[in-house]
């Protein structure tokens, strides 16, 4: 339904960028086709369009009084406009999108109300994916700076601001990728520009993102060779994603070159693949290998260190985050890159070069599949398995996807560039066999997927797979002992229903249908439900294409002599099923004739009686062993029995559609005496339903057959007392009512549908209905009596389709159909063909309805009424009286939702505020033509509905009151629950609820994708279409749902609600509130009406039911957004909460707890600023204006703009004047002396929430924070420190912004803020970049962070002036003096430091092994350092002495954080100050060095770090001098004392970065040198320093974006990733290691030899490189160390040695290497393998050889793998026997994956081998070397038929009976045969029905010899 959406361009002329005329047309008659389907008139499109204009106005003059809030609730109107799918025209279209596009980046807007913005661009613009989209960029163009300008703040928020719940960086990241098609593409370089110098090794994960999201899919090659040559750079499965995801996408938008909407000029060329030379399509393939996450090898583990390596990223960068499917975006890619392109290979002669169907893609996907198809086994299940048939499933859906739109006349794509259909029987060729295998996967999705991949498959090539699939089908259902099996089965048998019931597309499906369903009728069996529900399934897919009619000779009337078909071509007799039908064992499973194949279906038809009588017998067997209905809402046994009965119901309802008369007469009969026969208990509402779907199809017949029976039935029970035992409330049923309850039931069946039948029974329906209402009594009686009245009125007075057969009415029983049945079976239809049919009440149907209303609703009325006036003397009869006349009053307004058209209502309290509020911008409901039975509000029958719709509100609003007043307790919760049920009727069954249509949505969509082959498929079947007519209809009633207006009975109502909801008893508050949330989702204004209610049951002397009534509606989502939004509820609510304390009872108490929690949420500080928002919005206007252009304003219009812009400043000052109201209040409360902690504590959380950015806070306010700040509750301090950070930040930003834009985007600056020019790089860096400086040399600018300069330098850099000594540096606002000076006060009273010290050096609860440094009190004391300078130095000081010495280490830990604090916070200190600080800290740290323990050593190196990091090194001078003199020892006694100094100098590295360059050699020396150190932490701190520094070095800076860009076209290694700096330096310590190998200890000293030390040393190195981002530098340094690394690995006395050296040749396959490296690397495998001495380094290098092959195979080039295949034949005949059969497994791997032309070479080479040896005498010396050649060689044979696990090749058969004769030979011959042998039966088990055929009589016999070793006969 979406892709039918409104502007639908399919003409090529919508290019030009007007709006031709054919695409509007084109949207009418796609409107048009819906307003067709519907029975009554709808609007014109120019109604509609007058609509648009008044929605439109009002949006503008919200927009234009900045009235937001008001704004977002007009949004909903516009989205309710569109779902009515009007056309709107394309310059209407993008100018709302402009609108919208300005409105997301106006700053300082709350998040939630940006989001439905964002939304509603995304609406407009239409982008999901498979939709057409609504605009070109001819059509829009839109500005991504003021975007990036927004965005910046959210990538790299302000430290003291941040908000770690907020999430606005992914909204605005959203809006960039719904409009990167509309950024111009001339933008392009300018963004690269923007971007790229932003981009460093910190950032990356937060660029790359920003990237895919900003730069428009047009001219592409402008970016591309940027992004693969950064794609190779880094490690990451983030930007994988990203960067797979953009491929995908363009590989889509550019498939048709440059004929594609990008014109010549923007499209991407053509090279080798598609758009992707061979290198980049290489590399996309590596990834996508990469991405199937199968294990290889031994390791079962991940396959790529990227994940490992996002984890180590900043966490800033970790919260931008997608979903982004990358099975979808690899399909994509490989889907769209498929054309004829090369050679095409010839499948005869296996050796010859080419490409298979000639396309190099499919060749790769080839590759690709084959490498993992054995994972798709189901005994090879695991995490990888999803992911996988996700994969084929998407390859599947995309190219049915391309198929189909290159047949469509208007494809852009050059023929020559499109799918051929050799392309397309290849590509279904490669993915049916894992897909065949993976149908019996263990998981529900993976089975899902692969069905949906077979369904695609059988649309596009049924002849290829249908066969497979029905020899499937008939194992799998006549073994019934493997359920899993059989249900696999049925469900993909539904899934390929289309293809095998129709003949136009695959012929030979039809004449199984008959025994196909046959024997799915055992599989309806209660004990199994899920087999029930799959058979179920199976049936209902397969019967709602066809007319169940026998057909056959005998019926239509064929002479039999004459020219009938012979008869002996088919025997339907149930013995003989294995012959059926006529030739499925062969394995071709040839095809007939058409003629011969219709008459085959046509005999089949015979047996549909038999079949259906048998389908109905087995369903009423299943229901006489259901148990018994009970339980709270009289289900029958569990979901998963409800489940059974439901899928049932729904077989049987599209059965009885589909049947012929005389096979409908033959199951009505059945039914008929089944029903008049029984009564059983157990399935009462089961067989009511099983009528139900009987009266559907054909309601005359079934009512006549029925009725009478029943009613006299029904008589006859009620005169014998049947239901007369009087309850209230439900419970089990009497087992004497049975009989009544049963024909209830199938009376109920009978209505619902048939409106006309009614009329025809009408006495006696009225005479039954009052006889029911006046005497059943029992609960489950008069519940029964209110269903039956409501089926009733749903037939008479209901719109609704009837008649959803297949096939349109006219043709069902038209004879030219019904000649030629089978063929008409699975018809289609386009929407214009379909005829709905409606069943519209006529007169008579009304006057009926007004009768029951007369006759039984008006009496039970007035007996209720009666009642009421008794209320206080009630006893149980009275009661159960109320509750059964007042339910059938309600069953009775319960079926007659559209009965009415409810008009214009009376309001008597609109809820307004009129001196803020205009009341024209109240929202209206989109006033729509709907489904409505009486409209006009003058005729009579009109009246008579409406008086008595308002007789019924009265009188249960009066017994709502008297209720209320007169409550007796307990026995009346029952009577005052029927009450709020009526309630609900009265208020809520109005036109459709939310969930109904919501419902009815989902289900159209369900049906409408089970028949498309693809997205925008226009044919569908004809159930489908009137789906869509309902759905249609169904919208239409929503809108007169929504936005309802409450008229003065709608008030009283809503009061007994919420009196309701306040109740004592649960069961009557909960029900109460759940309706009162229902109404208030309707009408307009209801929460406002119903809030000051609950504040009223919140105050004094309530009781505490009452509260909790109160508290639980306050905390639904929905009333707390609109209150704590709403201008003066905002304040109340708040307060409410915190003076709720006078309730001591803990229930209430933990409620409010739960309501102030989740009201902070809604406070944030953009909250008050978008209600009072005072700044000019040029960007929205200049939109707004543009929009205007295209509707005329009427003076209305202009009438209410001038109303709501007198009215919008007075609602700006209401709102700050409330605002400051609120906060004096909370203050006030939380002040007192009395108020609990628990309650300061809300009160602080609110306050602290309630902090705005643009106005000074009162003085009161911050003195609390700060006194709050020092107390004994912890919860309590943390956020008054929070605050008190908060309240410092907005002091500062506020005094130093200049306007309000820059506060609110953070763009402020610092007045002592330098920027300096960026012209000479290397200047710079020599004044800017160096650890230390010789004094007096440091110049007077300081560069605290250096946050580029990685690829590219931004013009500008950020620096300060130092401040010199003198005076403070800063003045801060005068608004803020007084805070200040509060806050001054507090700290001067004598003890606040030390207090603070106290409750720091606490001993936390949390018993963590090493106390950590708390950023929380660190950012505490530094805003106070910011804020008051010097002011408290020597206080703060004084009270940190003490505690650095203090022996207990909490204390220790609180004076580092205040020392911490107060050094980071000393940044803008004047001279003098800061020296004294320093010098003070400089005197201390030896003392702080000499007494870092192992259990303190954390929390003083984060203090370390958090002196340093983004901090100029001049600022921290002493630090560093400090650290760079501390001694580094690597060989002294102590590791601690060593790994101390270490990991301080790792801080500096890590801290300086940059500035540590000119230091780097001197110590990647001394760190070489010592590599030798016998510690193992000191061996992993080195590693860590070193990887840290060659990280440093990693800086391939250019002095331009253009320069960058152009390096990356022309030059192979822009990013210098392939230099490495230190190689020289690495070749020469592996130059020692042979000699020192020579060298190494015996055991058990070995650890301490030199070779294991430095060894263990550089393994780390490697190990912590490959798990990092920037893992691709390593390889330059591997491929100098692998051939040690290798030998390492087979040194068994040291095992650490070898699990690591193993480890890190493993971790080697799992980063992707650039592509020179990998024969390198597979080179040294090779000759490790082939010049090793030691059979170990063979069995280590093999496996780790074979991994790196598979992760690279499509990178190797045919020379290497011929190497390797000639290594893998000698290994087969080594000496060792594992390293002979490890060569053999890998041989099968190889040959599978790519070696398929050496296939008989090898076999031939292998037989001759076997034939020359013979095997002596064992006593013989050549008995060994004779039983090795005879091994070698069968191993060979062996892995040749391992390597195809699921086909037998031709040269295979003849094979066995080369291995049986050896199957008897002694050990390891016998043993590698029969494994083989039984590895080869469980991979062909599934096809050896048609496998089998391939092997001769003595081939068989020799397979069985080999696995059982030897024959009985031998």
């Amino acid at each position: 339904m979406e892709d039918d959406d409104v502007s639908v361009p399919d003409s090529p002329s919508s290019e030009s960028g007007t709006l031709s005329p054919g695409s509007l047309e084109k949207q009418r008659a796609s409107l048009q086709s819906y307003l067709n389907a519907l029975p009554y008139e709808c609007e014109s499109p120019e109604e509609m369009q007058t609509k648009l204009e008044y929605i439109v106005g009002r949006l503008s003059v919200c927009a234009e009084t900045k009235n937001w809030l008001v704004l977002t609730t007009w949004d909903g109107m516009l989205q309710c406009w569109l779902l009515m799918r009007y056309p709107m025209t394309k310059p209407i279209r993008a100018k709302l999108t402009r609108l919208y596009f300005e409105l997301c980046l106006v700053p300082g807007i709350e998040p939630r109300v940006m989001r439905s913005w964002a939304d509603m661009l995304s609406r407009l613009i239409c982008n999901k994916p498979d939709s057409r989209r609504k605009l070109d960029p001819t059509d829009l163009q839109l500005p991504w700076q003021p975007l990036w300008r927004v965005l910046q703040k959210e990538l790299w928020p302000k430290k003291r601001m941040h908000d770690s719940s907020r999430n606005v960086v992914n909204i605005l990241l959203f809006v960039a990728e719904q409009c990167r098609r509309y950024f111009p593409p001339s933008e392009i370089p300018e963004m690269l520009s923007t971007f790229l110098p932003k981009l460093t090794k910190d950032s990356v994960l937060t660029m790359i993102p920003v990237l895919t999201s900003f730069l428009p899919p047009s001219h592409s090659r402008l970016y591309m060779p940027v992004v693969f040559k950064l794609w190779e750079a880094f490690n990451s499965s983030v930007i994988d994603d990203r960067f797979i995801e953009l491929c995908g996408e363009l590989s889509e938008d550019h498939v048709a070159g440059q004929y594609s909407e990008y014109g010549p000029e923007g499209a991407a060329e053509w090279k080798t693949v598609g758009l992707w030379s061979e290198a980049e399509w290489t590399f996309l393939v590596g990834k996508a290998l990469g991405s199937m996450n199968v294990p290889v090898g031994a390791t079962r583990g991940a396959s790529t260190t990227a994940g490992h390596a996002d984890t180590m990223a900043d966490k800033q960068s970790l919260r931008i985050k997608k979903l982004i499917n990358r099975s979808s975006s690899l399909a994509k890619l490989i889907v769209y890159s498929l054309s004829l392109d090369g050679p095409v290979r010839d499948s005869k002669a296996p050796s010859s070069e080419g490409f298979v169907a000639g396309s190099r893609a499919l060749d790769s996907l080839d590759k690709l599949i084959t490498s993992v198809e054995s994972f798709f086994h189901p005994s090879n299940y695991g995490i990888w398995s999803l992911n996988l048939t996700h994969f084929v499933q998407r390859l599947m859906a995309e190219f049915s996807k391309r198929w189909k739109e290159e047949q469509q006349s208007n494809c852009k794509t050059p023929v020559t560039r499109r799918l051929t259909p050799e392309i397309r029987r290849n590509f279904i060729t490669i993915l049916r066999t894992p897909v065949l295998l993976s149908m019996f996967s263990k998981d529900p999705f993976t089975i899902s997927y692969s069905q949906a991949a077979i369904r695609a498959m059988a649309l596009l090539e049924p002849a290829l797979v249908m066969p497979e699939i029905l020899e499937r089908a008939y194992s799998g259902l006549e073994v019934v002992n493997e359920t899993h099996r059989t249900t696999s089965v049925m469900t993909m048998l539904s899934a390929v229903a289309l293809p095998l019931v129709s003949e136009r597309i695959y012929l030979g499906g039809q004449k199984h249908i008959v025994p196909l369903l046959e024997l799915c009728i055992p599989g309806i069996d209660l004990n199994d439900p899920v087999k029930t529900i799959c058979a179920t399934m199976f049936i209902t897919s397969v019967v709602q294409h066809l007319k169940i009619a026998d057909v056959s000779m005998h019926q239509v009337g064929v002479d039999l002599t004459s020219d009938a078909p012979a008869e002996d071509v088919m025997d339907v007799d149930p013995a003989h099923e294995q012959q059926l039908p006529a030739g499925v064992e062969a394995p071709g499973m040839p095809t007939l004739s058409r003629e011969e194949e219709r008459a085959l279906t046509r005999e089949s038809t015979a047996a549909w009686a038999d079949w259906v009588t048998s389908l109905f017998r087995r369903v009423l067997a299943l229901f006489e062993n259901l148990p018994e209905e009970g339980g709270k809402k009289g289900t029958t046994g569990g979901k998963m029995e409800e489940a059974v009965l439901k899928s049932i119901k729904s077989t049987l309802d599209t059965v009885c559609l589909h049947l012929s008369d005389s096979l409908f007469d033959l199951v009505l009969k059945l039914v008929f005496e089944y029903a008049s026969t029984n009564a059983k208990s157990n399935a009462v509402r089961a067989f009511g339903q099983l009528v139900s779907c009987l009266a559907r199809a054909r309601p005359e017949q079934t009512v006549d057959r029925f009725l009478p029976f029943c009613i006299s039935q029904i008589q006859e029970e009620l005169r014998h007392g049947a239901s007369s035992i009087r309850t209230t409330s439900t419970h089990e049923a009497v087992p004497s009512d049975t009989t009544l309850h049963w024909n209830m039931s199938i009376l109920r069946g009978c209505f619902g549908y048939g409106g006309a039948t009614t009329l025809k029974y009408k006495d006696q329906l009225l005479g039954l209905m009052a006889l029911l209402v006046e005497k059943t009594k029992s609960e489950r009686g008069y519940t029964g009596t209110g269903r039956l009245i409501n089926r009733v009125l749903h037939s008479s007075a209901t719109i609704y389709t009837v008649d959803s057969r297949y096939v349109n009415p006219d043709e069902w029983n038209s004879p030219e159909f019904n000649q030629n049945l089978t063929t008409q079976w699975g018809k289609m239809y386009d929407a214009d063909e379909v005829k709905v049919v409606w069943h519209v009440p006529n007169h008579n149907e009304i006057e009926f309805v007004l009768e029951i209303l007369d006759k039984i609703a008006a009496p039970a009325l007035d007996k209720v009424e009666s009642l009421l006036e008794t209320v206080g003397k009630w006893d149980s009869v009275a009661r159960n009286d109320f509750c059964r006349y007042l339910h059938a009053a309600r069953s009775v307004w319960g079926g007659l939702p559209t009965f009415l058209l409810q008009g214009a209502k009376d309001v008597i309290n609109p809820c307004m505020n009129t001196d803020i509020e205009v009341p024209e911008l109240l929202v209206t409901p989109l006033d729509v033509k709907a489904g409505f039975v009486l409209t006009d509000p003058n005729s009579p029958q009109y009246k008579r509905a409406m008086a008595h719709r308002t007789r019924f509100g009265t009188i249960v609003h009066k017994a709502a009151n008297v209720l209320h007043r007169e409550s007796e307790g307990e026995d009346h919760i029952d009577a005052v629950i029927g009450v709020s049920r009526a309630i609900d009727v009265y208020l809520l069954e109005y036109a459709i609820t939310r969930s109904n249509f919501e419902s009815l949505t989902k289900a159209y969509r369900q049906s409408r994708d089970s028949n498309r082959v693809w997205p925008k498929q226009k044919e569908n079947s004809r159930v489908v279409f009137l789906k869509r007519a309902q759905v249609y209809n169904a919208g239409r009633l929503y809108m007169h749902a929504l936005y309802r207006r409450r008229d003065a009975l709608d008030d009283q109502l809503l009061e007994d609600l919420i009196e309701m909801s306040l109740s004592p008893y649960t069961r009557v508050r909960r029900h109460a509130q759940a309706v009162l949330h229902n109404a208030c989702g309707y009408f307009v204004r209801s929460t406002r009406f119903t809030l000051p209610y609950l504040f009223r049951a919140l105050e004094q002397k309530n009781d505490p039911d009452r509260m909790k009534g109160a508290l639980y509606i306050l905390w639904n989502k929905g009333t707390a957004a609109y209150a704590l939004a709403d201008i003066n509820f905002h304040g109340q609510y708040l307060v409410a909460l915190l003076s709720c304390q006078h309730e001591e009872k803990p229930s209430v108490q933990k409620l409010v707890g739960n309501v102030a929690q989740d009201a902070l949420v809604y406070l944030n500080e953009e909250s008050c600023h978008t209600d009072a928002f005072t700044e000019e919005v040029p960007g929205v206007l200049r939109a707004l204006g543009e929009l205007k252009q295209e509707f005329p304003m009427s003076a209305v219009h202009q009438d209410i703009l001038h109303q709501a812009v007198a009215k919008s400043q007075a609602r700006i000052i209401l709102k700050n004047q409330r605002y400051t109201e609120t906060v004096k209040a909370v203050l006030e409360l939380a002040e007192r002396p009395g108020t609990h902690w628990r309650y300061v504590q809300f009160a602080i959380r609110f306050l602290y929430g309630l902090l705005r950015r643009d106005s000074a806070p009162p003085p009161a306010l911050a003195a609390f924070f700060l006194k709050q700040s020092i107390s004994p509750h912890t919860a309590i301090r943390v956020t008054a420190q929070k605050a008190v950070v908060k309240v410092c930040a907005h002091v500062k930003i506020r005094s130093f912004s200049q306007s309000s834009d820059q506060l609110w985007l953070d763009e402020w600056s610092n007045p002592l803020r330098v920027d300096i020019p960026m012209d000479d790089p290397s200047d710079f860096l020599r004044r800017h970049a160096r650890p230390r400086w010789p004094a007096g040399q440091e110049g007077d600018l300081r560069v605290d962070k250096v946050e580029t300069g990685f690829l590219v330098w931004t013009p500008l850099v950020k620096a300060y002036r130092a401040v010199p000594a003198g005076p403070s540096a800063f003045s801060w606002e005068e608004e803020s003096k007084p805070i200040l000076t509060a806050m001054s006060e507090v700290m001067n009273q004598g003890n606040f430091f030390t207090l603070l010290a106290l409750l720091w050096g606490q001993e936390s609860m949390k018993n963590s092994t090493a106390p950590e440094l708390r950023a929380e009190n660190v950012t505490f004391m530094k805003s106070i350092a910011k804020m008051f300078e010097h002011e408290k130095l020597k206080t703060v000081l004084d009270t940190i002495d003490p505690l650095l010495a203090d022996g207990d280490r909490y204390k220790q830990r609180s004076g580092a954080e205040l020392l911490a604090g107060l050094s980071r916070g000393s940044k803008h200190w004047p001279k003098q100050h800061a020296d004294y600080l320093w010098d003070w800290i400089a005197s201390r740290l030896d003392r702080i060095y000499a007494q870092m323990k192992p259990d303190t050593v954390s929390f003083w190196e984060n203090l370390l770090s958090e002196q340093l990091v983004d901090r100029d090194p001049r600022r921290t001078a002493p630090l560093v001098k400090w650290i760079l003199s501390l001694p580094l020892e690597f060989h002294g006694d102590s590791a601690f004392a060593m790994s101390k100094s270490l990991s301080i100098f790792n801080i500096l590295v890590d801290c300086l970065d940059l500035r540590f360059l000119p230091l780097a050699d001197q110590y990647i020396n001394l760190f070489l040198d010592n590599a030798n150190t016998g510690y193992a932490e000191i061996r992993s701190q080195i590693a860590q320093n070193i990887y840290a520094i060659i990280n440093i070095q990693w800086r391939p800076v250019y002095p331009s974006a253009r320069a960058f860009i152009a390096a990356c076209e022309t030059s192979s290694d822009p990013l210098r990733i392939r230099e490495a700096t230190y190689i020289a330096r690495v070749s020469q310590i592996v130059g020692q290691l042979p000699a020192w190998r020579e060298e190494r200890l015996p055991p058990p000293r070995v650890s301490q030899s030199q070779y294991d030390k430095v060894g263990l040393t550089l393994l780390q190195w490697v190990w912590d490189f490959a798990h990092g981002p920037q893992a691709p530098l390593i390889f330059p340094y591997m491929v100098v160390l692998l051939p040690e690394i290798i030998r390492m690995s087979e040194l068994n006395d040291s095992s650490e040695l070898q699990t690591y050296s193993s480890a890190v040749l493993y971790v080697l396959s799992a980063v992707t290497p650039p592509p020179e490296f990998i024969e390198v690397i597979a080179d040294n495998f090779i000759n490790a393998i082939k010049s090793s001495t030691s059979w170990r380094i063979r069995v280590n290098a093999l496996p780790t050889l074979i991994v790196f092959f598979y992760r690279n195979l499509l990178s190797m080039s045919s020379e290497l793998v011929s190497r390797l295949m000639s290594v893998l034949l000698e290994c087969l005949s080594d000496e060792n026997i594992e390293v002979r059969e490890m060569a053999s497994k890998m041989l099968s791997g190889v040959v599978r994956c790519s070696q398929r032309q050496s296939i008989v070479p090898l076999k031939d080479r292998f037989v001759s081998a076997l034939r020359k040896t013979r095997l002596p005498k064992r006593g013989d010396p050549a008995y060994q070397e004779s039983l090795r050649a005879l091994h070698s060689a069968i191993l060979g044979i062996c892995a040749l038929i391992e390597s195809f696990p699921y086909s037998v090749e031709p040269w295979m058969p003849p094979l066995t009976e080369v291995l049986a004769n050896h199957a008897t030979d002694p050990l390891p011959i016998s043993k590698t045969i029969r494994k083989c042998a039984s590895e080869f039966k469980k991979t062909h088990q599934d096809t050896w029905h048609k496998d089998q055929l391939a092997f001769n009589e003595d081939q068989l016999q020799s397979l069985s010899t080999m696995l059982v070793g030897t024959s009985y006969y031998a």
